[in-house]
C-alpha cells in the first residue's frame, strides 16, 4: 500500500508563540519549531499499517527551508522517504491555497491512503483533510480514533463528543486521526542515523503545477487585519470560610451562571 503522511512544522505549543508585526503571519524564524503533535500519531498509524500490510510510507511537507529539520525527525520514526514543497511564494497561504498545493502534489504521488493529524496546533481549523479529499475526488474519514484496513476497504471509528461513529470507505481516501488512535514510537539511534540517508525530494510550485498567483497573500481567501496578545490572567476570587463559606461559594457560582 502506498501511504502518504502529511506533516506540518509548527511552533512548539509549549513555548510562547507570536505573530509577525509586518504581515501578521506566525513568527517561525525565532520560534522553537517541531512536528505538529497530531501528525506524529498519523506517522505511527502509517507505520503500523505498513508493518501489517506492506508497502511504502512517504512524508509530505509544505513549508520553508527550515522544515527540513522536522522532515528528518519524521523520517527517523520509520517512513521511507519524503517530499518537501518549498517556494517563497507560499508565504502567507491560507488553508484553501494550502489544500490546492498539497492536492496537486498528492496527485503526482498516487497514494492509496493519505494520513494526517486531525488539526494543527497553530491553526486548529480542522478543514484541510476535507478540502484535500474534495479536490482529489476521494473519500474523507476524519477524526479517527481507530482505523482498520482490509485490502482496499477502510473502517474508522470517528471520535465524537458523545462517543464514536463507525464509517467506511474504499481506497484511495484521506484519513485524519486524533491522539487517541495510538502511541507514537520514539526514534531509535539507528532510525536517526538512517534518516540522514533517506531521500527527500524538493518540489517548487511550478513542479507541482500551481501558479504563484493562486497562493501566498495574493491568493489568500482570508486575512488577519489585527491581533493582540492574550491578557494576563487576573487573580481569582478568594473565599474565606468564617462559617458561611458554602453560602459564599454558591453565591459566586450563581453569579458566574454555573448554578
Amino acid at each position: 500500500m502506498n501511504i502518504v503522511v502529511l506533516v506540518k512544522q509548527v511552533p512548539d505549543s509549549g513555548a510562547e508563540r507570536t505573530l509577525s508585526s509586518q504581515d501578521f503571519t506566525v513568527e517561525r524564524a525565532s520560534a522553537s519549531n517541531v512536528i505538529n503533535e497530531m501528525d506524529e500519531y498519523a506517522i505511527e498509524e502509517a507505520l503500523k499499517i505498513k508493518e501489517a500490510h506492506g508497502g511504502e510510507v512517504t512524508v509530505l511537507t509544505m513549508g520553508p527551508a527550515g522544515a527540513t529539520e522536522s522532515i528528518r525527525k519524521a523520517l527517523s520514526m520509520g517512513p521511507d522517504k519524503a517530499v518537501h514543497i518549498s517556494d517563497d511564494a507560499l508565504h502567507g497561504s491560507c488553508a484553501v491555497a494550502t489544500s490546492k498545493v498539497l492536492a496537486a502534489a498528492l496527485g503526482q504521488l498516487n497514494a492509496d491512503l493519505i494520513l494526517c493529524g486531525a488539526e494543527s496546533t497553530d491553526g486548529r481549523v480542522q478543514v484541510l483533510p476535507h478540502m484535500i479529499a474534495e479536490r482529489l475526488g476521494i473519500a474523507a474519514l476524519t477524526g479517527a480514533r481507530k482505523l482498520t484496513v482490509d485490502g482496499s476497504q477502510l473502517t474508522a471509528e470517528r471520535q465524537t463528543d458523545e462517543g464514536y461513529e463507525v464509517v467506511t470507505a474504499a481506497t484511495p481516501a484521506v484519513v485524519s486521526v486524533w491522539d487517541t488512535i495510538n502511541e507514537p514510537r520514539y526514534p531509535s539511534f539507528k532510525g536517526i542515523m538512517a534518516a540522514k540517508k533517506k531521500p527527500v525530494q524538493a518540489l517548487s510550485l511550478a513542479e507541482v503545477g500551481v501558479d504563484a498567483g493562486e497562493v501566498g497573500f495574493a491568493g489568500a481567501t482570508s486575512q488577519v487585519l489585527e491581533y493582540s496578545k492574550r491578557p494576563p490572567r487576573s487573580a481569582g476570587t478568594k473565599i474565606t470560610d468564617e462559617g458561611d463559606g458554602g453560602s459564599q461559594l454558591v453565591a459566586f457560582l450563581a453569579t458566574e451562571k454555573f448554578v
